[in-house]
C-alpha cells in the first residue's frame, strides 16, 4: 500500500510517502516569513502553502522513488488548524486523488501527533496515556487503539505552547520563542522566581492565569529596574519553564493513577522541549513507567505522522468522499 500524505495545518508545508507502514520520505518546508511579524499570519501562511505544495510533493515522491501513478491513496490533514492553510492542502489532495482515481483519507491533526509514535521503534503498547502539547492544544489522551482515542483532559483556555510563546514575546525573544526559552533555561536558575500554578478541577488545564502572573511580575520588576529582563533573562526562562512543565506533569501523575496506567507518551510541538523530556523521563523512573518520547523530527508538524494515521485508516477502510471540506475546529 503506497500512500501520499499532506500536512498544511499551520506554517509548515509537508508531504510524505509511506509504503506498507514504512516511512520512505518526509519533506517539510518551513515558512520563515512569519518571524518578521512575531507570529503566524494566516493569509501569508495560505499563500506560502500554495507556492510550496507542488515542489514539496514532487520532492517526497522523488526521494521515495515513487511515481504518482503508483499511489493507492492520499491522506491529508482536514483539521484542526488555520482554515486558509487547510484549504490549500485539502484542495490539492482532492484534485490529485480525483485525477488519479484513488481514495482520500481525512486525518485529524491531533490524533496524528499521537500516532507519530508508531512510525519507528520503540512503539507503545495499548492502552497508554499521551500528553499532547502544542501551540494550540494541550490534551491528555487515553489511547486504546490506533483509531480508538479519548480526550480525558484538556486546556480550558490557552495552550501551553501559547504560554511559552507569550513569555518569549514579553522578554523580547524573536518568534518562534518556545525553543529559545528552552535554550536559555539551561543557563538559568529554575527556582529563582516562583510563579503560582493554580489548579483546575479533574484532569483539565488552564494557562491564562500563569500568563497573567508572568506579565504582572515582569511589569513590576521593570519598573524597579529597567534592565531587569536583560540582566535576568536566563533565570526568567528557567523559572517559567519549570512552572509550565510542573503544571503539565501534575495532571499526568493524576491521570496515570486514575487509569492505573504504566505507559506514558508525549506528542506535539512542545514535546521537543528538552526540559519536559527530561522531567518526564525522571518521573517515569520514579514511578516505573514506560516512557515514550518521539524523535525531534516527529514532534513538530510533519506529513509523516499524517501518513501513519492514514495507514491505519486505510487498513480499516475509512475513506472520505470528494465532498469533504476542511475544519478549523475538528472535534473527535
Amino acid at each position: 500500500m503506497i500512500l501520499l500524505a499532506i500536512e498544511s495545518s499551520c506554517d509548515e508545508t509537508s508531504a510524505a510517502i509511506m509504503v506498507d507502514g514504512e516511512l520512505k520520505s518526509n519533506i517539510i518546508s518551513t515558512q520563515l516569513i512569519h518571524s518578521e511579524w512575531g507570529g503566524v499570519v494566516p493569509e501569508l501562511a495560505s499563500r506560502a502553502h500554495q507556492k510550496s505544495i507542488i515542489p514539496v510533493v514532487q520532492e517526497a515522491l522523488q526521494k521515495a522513488n515513487i511515481n504518482k501513478n503508483d499511489l493507492n491513496a492520499i491522506a491529508f490533514t482536514r483539521g484542526p488548524g488555520l482554515l486558509g492553510a487547510l484549504m490549500v492542502g485539502t484542495s490539492f489532495a482532492k484534485s490529485l486523488a480525483l485525477s488519479l482515481n484513488i481514495p482520500l483519507i481525512e486525518v485529524n491533526h491531533m490524533q496524528a501527533h499521537v500516532l507519530a509514535h508508531f512510525i519507528e521503534e520503540p512503539r507503545p503498547q495499548f492502552p497508554f496515556l499521551c500528553l499532547t502539547v502544542s501551540g494550540g492544544h494541550t490534551q491528555l489522551v487515553w489511547v486504546e487503539g490506533p483509531l480508538n482515542m479519548q480526550i480525558i483532559g484538556e486546556t480550558q483556555d490557552d495552550a501551553v505552547g501559547e504560554a511559552f510563546d507569550k513569555t518569549a514575546k514579553l522578554i523580547g525573544l524573536p518568534y518562534p520563542g518556545g525553543p529559545l526559552i528552552d535554550k536559555l533555561a539551561k543557563e538559568g536558575n529554575p527556582d529563582k522566581y516562583p510563579f503560582p500554578m493554580g489548579e483546575m478541577p479533574g484532569l483539565d488545564f488552564s494557562f491564562s492565569g500563569i500568563k497573567t502572573s508572568i506579565l504582572y511580575f515582569l511589569q513590576k520588576e521593570v519598573k524597579l529596574n529597567p534592565n531587569f529582563i536583560e540582566e535576568n533573562k536566563a533565570d526568567i526562562c528557567a523559572s517559567v519553564q519549570k512552572t509550565l512543565i510542573e503544571i503539565l506533569l501534575r495532571k499526568v501523575k493524576k491521570a496515570m493513577r486514575e487509569k492505573n496506567c504504566s505507559s506514558i507518551a508525549i506528542a506535539g510541538g512542545v514535546s521537543a522541549n528538552s526540559g519536559l523530556r527530561k522531567r518526564l523521563q525522571e518521573l517515569g523512573e520514579e514511578n516505573h513507567w514506560d516512557v515514550f518520547i518521539p524523535a525531534f523530527s516527529y514532534c513538530t508538524d510533519n506529513a509523516g505522522m499524517i501518513a501513519m494515521a492514514g495507514h491505519f485508516k486505510f487498513e480499516a477502510g475509512e475513506f472520505c468522499g470528494q465532498d469533504v471540506s476542511p475544519l478549523a475546529k475538528y472535534a473527535w
